[in-house]
């Protein structure tokens, strides 16, 4: 049996292995992952995504070397890590948790790396369970990018929201952004919602405006990576069109992240390292059906893989330890400690 697993995760003592998320929907095949050039080398083609699942597997790899190399280069290892994805603060919150434990040998490593798998399942339940306080009967609710089981440990943060009101019996009508260049809601949202059995629509990214136009969302949900002490956040590109959008046609519009998203050292999104990732993703796509190109093969691309909502354009904050409006953001009440 593994010794923790998630929707897209299995770990134990030997190794590693992750649900390869480039080939899904057309193919469920899982890696094994035994080495930190591994990981970094999965996550970087999004192999491995989602800034918890990020997070999580980084703290059990970081683990994994050092049960294999007790003389290693913990540390050195760690930065790698920390230096792979710049945006989603989880990653460097796990791996703060693991570099604490370094003093107190390999066990207390396997230790914090599983209290860190569970914790997260944990966030995961009680935002899920806030978020779907929000939602009624018979909503229409649009989403970007991926947010569910596959990126997380546990049911997911906004998709995580669905599925808690969907075992209530609450009937959602979800519209899915495709989620350009990568399409992780058109492969990995859609590929969820149909698990879950939640009614939904795929639609392009550049639809969204015509359907609040036309009066069909009710309110808009889309995680985070990074969340300033000012209530800004970074989110996959494409959600600060979102908010705008919601903004002028006056949609409620909440991002759902647990509390390991803040960062309360970051001011504000003008702070907030974008990565900026190969052009070849907007020149064509590539997955388990293999690979397409529409552009010239040397076109020159703008490719930031996230972009940063302000707070003025959100409704509410939903976390773990709360739903937070605009008033409670000013105050800093999503910054206090647990």
């Amino acid at each position: 049996m593994p010794f923790v697993q998630s929707r897209s995760l299995r770990v134990d003592i030997e190794a590693l292995a992750y649900l390869d998320q480039t080939r899904l929907p057309q193919v469920e095949q899982w890696e094994a992952c035994n080495t930190p050039e591994a990981w970094q080398a999965a996550v970087k083609r999004l192999a491995i995504r989602g800034a918890p699942l990020i997070g999580l597997s980084a703290a059990f790899v970081l683990a994994q070397y050092a049960a294999r190399n007790p003389q290693g280069n913990w540390q050195g290892v760690s930065d790698n890590l920390r230096a792979t994805r710049p945006t989603a603060v989880n990653l460097m919150y796990c791996l703060d948790a693991m570099e604490a434990c370094f003093d107190q040998g390999v066990e207390a490593l396997w230790a914090r790396a599983t209290a860190l798998f569970e914790e997260d399942r944990a966030l995961c339940q009680a935002m899920a369970e806030r978020g779907a306080d929000l939602l009624r009967d018979g909503d229409r609710v649009l989403t970007h990018c991926n947010t569910g089981a596959l990126a997380t440990a546990g049911v997911g943060t906004a998709i995580g929201a669905f599925s808690v009101a969907n075992t209530r019996g609450t009937k959602l009508h979800v519209y899915v952004n495709e989620t350009r260049p990568l399409l992780q809601g058109g492969r990995l949202t859609a590929w969820e919602m149909a698990d879950l059995d939640i009614d939904y629509q795929l639609i392009c990214d550049s639809m969204a405006a015509s359907l609040m136009a036309a009066g069909k969302v009710d309110k808009i949900m889309v995680g985070a990576d990074r969340i300033c002490a000012n209530g800004d956040f970074a989110n996959k590109v494409g959600t600060y069109m979102l908010a705008v959008l919601a903004h002028y046609h006056q949609v409620p519009f909440y991002v759902v992240a647990p509390y390991t998203t803040v960062d309360t050292a970051c001011a504000t999104g003008a702070e907030i390292p974008i990565e900026q990732r190969d052009g070849s993703e907007v020149r064509g796509v590539t997955g388990a059906f293999g690979e397409a190109s529409w552009a010239p093969k040397d076109a020159p691309v703008w490719n930031p893989a996230f972009d940063v909502t302000p707070a003025t354009l959100v409704t509410g904050w939903v976390l773990d330890t709360g739903v937070f409006d605009q008033d409670a953001i000013a105050r800093g009440e999503h910054c206090r400690e647990r």
